[in-house]
């Protein structure tokens, strides 16, 4: 088994978290079920005050590591600090609140791994909402979409994955407070090509 994950690329997962105790335990449960097990996660604790470190520290796993930010910053200088500390050619994000569908690597890493010339994928997923999940939208956009993007953001943070050959020259606007995401992924949707597998593979 040890030998075929490093024949697998590793995925670095990126967790930023500012006092997320009430969530963070479902997130995790939800990366220990994919079925895709080459993985590390990245947690960025961005200085959180609540029980966040206690409950992260309680699972006894190589692939988790922990990191305490000097001081307190915005969430996408946050971001491009994690990433700074990810190990893996593709790197995917999971906001603590969200949760995963166990093939949700699986699915997206067999995708890059038989069509490299994308530097991005993201999924479909659904919408949690009083205990039923809905899905967001019957067909999301991929190809050239900046416009589609422009006219209606649909692209959650928690479906993307990314080459981490990318953030080698772009990183997350850290003057941004709100709408990081969004400017990085107009940006990089100007440059190239972004395929989405419309299958859902997250929960928001």
């Amino acid at each position: 088994m040890k030998q075929k994950n490093k024949q697998k690329a590793l995925v670095s997962i990126v967790i930023n978290i500012f006092n997320g105790e009430k969530y963070i335990e479902a997130a995790l449960k939800t990366v220990f079920s994919q079925t895709y097990k080459n993985w590390e996660i990245i947690f960025w604790d961005n200085r959180s005050t609540d029980g966040s470190k206690k409950k992260f520290k309680r699972y006894k796993d190589k692939r988790l590591k922990y990191y305490l930010a000097k001081k307190h910053t915005n969430l996408y200088d946050a971001r491009n600090l994690a990433i700074k500390k990810c190990q893996g050619s593709l790197v995917t994000f999971l906001d603590a609140d969200d949760l995963w569908l166990s093939i949700r690597l699986e699915e997206q890493v067999k995708f890059m791994k038989h069509n490299k010339q994308y530097n991005m994928i993201y999924s479909n997923y659904y919408v949690l909402k009083n205990n039923r999940k809905y899905l967001f939208r019957s067909n999301l956009p991929d190809g050239y979409i900046t416009q589609k993007l422009l006219n209606r953001y649909d692209l959650g943070i928690s479906t993307v994955m990314v080459k981490r050959e990318v953030f080698l020259k772009n990183f997350f606007n850290q003057k941004l407070n709100i709408i990081g995401d969004f400017d990085f992924f107009i940006n990089l949707s100007l440059k190239q090509k972004i395929v989405c597998i419309q299958k859902p593979l997250s929960i928001y």
